[in-house]
Order: C-alpha cells, then sequence, then structure tokens
C-alpha cells in the first residue's frame, strides 16, 4: 500500500486517481468511502463536520482493502487520520495481507494552497479556515508520521508544486526508484 498524505488542496486525490489509473492500481479514498456509505448515522456526522469514530472508519476501510485484494497496488488517501488508525493499518497487516510500502507527503507552500483552494471554491475556504485545517493536519500529521518511521515504514516528502504532470512524474520517479513502479 501507497499512503497519501498533503493538506486540503495539496493534490493527493488528483495525484491517487491518475496513479491508480496508470499503474491499474485501486485509489481508496477515505473520505469518498464515507460519502458513498449508506449508513445514515455516519453521513449525518459528516455533514456535522464531527469526526467518524475510529471503529467506523477503520470498517470502511478494512472492507474496502480486503474487497481489493485481487489488486496489485492500493493507494490510500486520507487515511490514517489519527495515530490509532495508522496503529491500526500496521497492526492489521496479516489480516489483510499488505504492507506499507511508502508514505508519500505532497509538499505545498501555504499560499500556492490559498490559490488551488480559492479556485476549488468552497464557501469555507476562507484564509482563515485553511490556517486552522493546515494546523490542525500538522498536529495530525506529525505524530503519524513518526509512528510510520518507527515502523520502518519509508516515507518520502515530494514537491507538490507545478502541474499536475510536473508532480505525477516526481511521484512515479520516486515510486520506480523504489521498485514500487515500473
Amino acid at each position: 500500500m501507497i499512503v497519501f498524505f498533503g493538506p486540503a488542496g495539496a493534490g493527493k486525490s488528483v495525484q491517487g486517481q491518475i496513479l491508480a489509473a496508470r499503474m491499474d492500481w485501486r485509489w481508496l479514498s477515505a473520505g469518498q468511502l464515507l460519502r458513498d456509505t449508506k449508513d445514515v448515522a455516519l453521513v449525518q456526522t459528516m455533514h456535522q463536520g464531527d469526526m467518524v469514530p475510529h471503529e467506523d472508519i477503520v470498517k470502511i476501510m478494512s472492507d474496502a482493502i480486503l474487497h481489493a485484494a485481487h489488486i496489485d497496488q492500493l493507494i490510500l488517501d486520507g487515511f490514517p487520520r489519527q495515530l490509532e488508525q495508522a496503529q491500526w493499518l500496521i497492526e492489521s497487516q496479516p489480516n489483510h495481507g499488505r504492507a506499507v510500502a511508502l508514505i508519500v507527503v505532497l509538499e505545498v507552500p501555504r499560499d500556492e494552497l490559498l490559490k488551488r483552494l480559492n479556485i476549488r471554491g468552497r464557501a469555507d475556504d476562507t484564509p482563515e479556515a485553511i490556517d486552522k485545517r493546515l494546523n490542525i493536519y500538522r498536529q495530525e500529521m506529525y505524530p503519524i508520521l513518526n509512528y510510520f518511521t518507527e515502523q520502518h515504514v519509508p516515507v518520502v516528502h515530494i514537491d507538490g508544486t507545478g502541474s499536475v504532470g510536473q508532480v505525477h512524474d516526481r511521484v512515479v520517479a520516486e515510486l520506480t526508484s523504489r521498485e514500487i513502479a515500473s
């Protein structure tokens, strides 16, 4: 499995989807899986802006990972978002038969994120709200990345600026150099 990290606007979903399509892999977005759920209570929790309980999100992710058992490689986007989810991902590897091969952190400066999110045009993408989400992202991300490092999972930081194609080329070059992709 390859796990994409990055703040809102970094391009995780775009890069994950392109990579999955190019390599015939599976892109698993926690957000998309949650939006597609038929569980009314979970949908209501998300619409209220609250975090989905750990047990619910790991059940959804576990089912999606097991459902994709026949796919060569999985790309996780938006998961794990909390340290206990990262711990679950490592500890459950024997259950789903997949190791975490690489953590890809897309690095994009704040000014670029503001531009990208302004183009996206959501009402809640104000500079203040974006700064708040960036702070939350950093608070969540660092313990998770430290945990993966302690578990000997390689973590790479890739420049997420430039065109979609330029960023994709950087991602593929990293995967190729690590013999994850060819």
